[in-house]
């Protein structure tokens, strides 16, 4: 399981929607330490007595208190096995202590994870080449953030350089970073306020059509589970 951002008990009903029995997670990986990613970390954890892996700088922020968990820690950019699963991880540009993403590896397929990040580094190119699946951010639409509640100074941090990807920057990487390779591509980590799952939709599939991909896209609405992905 990658993050725990909700509820123990709304972690384990969207896993019995898809029939999988929270015993059978092996392990935790965590991208970075925002509330919005680890909730319901300590109650998932106490529950299955499962290990949490995590980056070295990223361990000491999380918020076990007197729980000693098995936590494996790993350093941002390095590989590392899980099972059947290779786990690659690199660097990620957000106002975390030491965001990551990851890409999968399994005997059968490879999937990339994307999200929290202000802006798509070259080296992403490199870490997401070859894969069957990548689930990337397009939290927002600038227009919509620009004249949105939030104050100002969280709207200053949503669009800088270590904030989050617009819909503009993620489609910039359709248009001129997807792999070819992508069967399915997930856009998720929608703001509930500054921007529209049909939003997102319209200009990623804009943009897919003019790569000429044949790429699936799914779009991931904020609060609603997506469908089971089989690779």
């Amino acid at each position: 399981m990658i993050d725990a951002g909700l509820s123990r008990k709304a972690i384990f009903a969207r896993l019995a929607a898809i029939g999988v029995a929270p015993e059978s997670i092996d392990a935790v990986l965590i991208s970075h330490e925002h509330s919005d990613h680890i909730c319901g970390l300590v109650s998932v954890v106490k529950k299955l007595g499962v290990p949490v892996y995590v980056s070295r700088m990223t361990a000491p922020t999380l918020p076990w208190g007197d729980f000693t968990p098995d936590v494996r820690t790993f350093q941002a950019g390095e590989s590392f096995q899980i099972g059947t699963i290779r786990v690659n991880s690199f660097t990620l540009p957000h106002d975390a202590v030491d965001p990551v993403g990851f890409a999968f590896e399994t005997p059968t397929a490879r999937l990339g994870l994307v999200t929290d990040l202000g802006y798509m580094p070259q080296s992403l190119r490199f870490h997401l080449a070859d894969l069957d699946l990548l689930l990337l951010e397009s939290n927002h639409d600038l227009e919509m953030l620009k004249v949105g509640p939030y104050p100002w100074p969280v709207k200053q941090r949503v669009m800088g350089r270590n904030g989050h990807l617009s819909n503009e920057v993620a489609c910039e990487f359709i248009l001129d970073g997807l792999d070819a390779s992508v069967r399915s591509l997930v856009l998720g980590h929608i703001s509930e306020h500054n921007n529209h799952p049909e939003l997102v939709r319209l200009s990623a599939s804009q943009a897919l059509r003019r790569r000429a991909f044949s790429t699936r896209l799914v779009v991931a609405a904020p609060g609603e589970q997506t469908e089971l992905f089989s690779l």
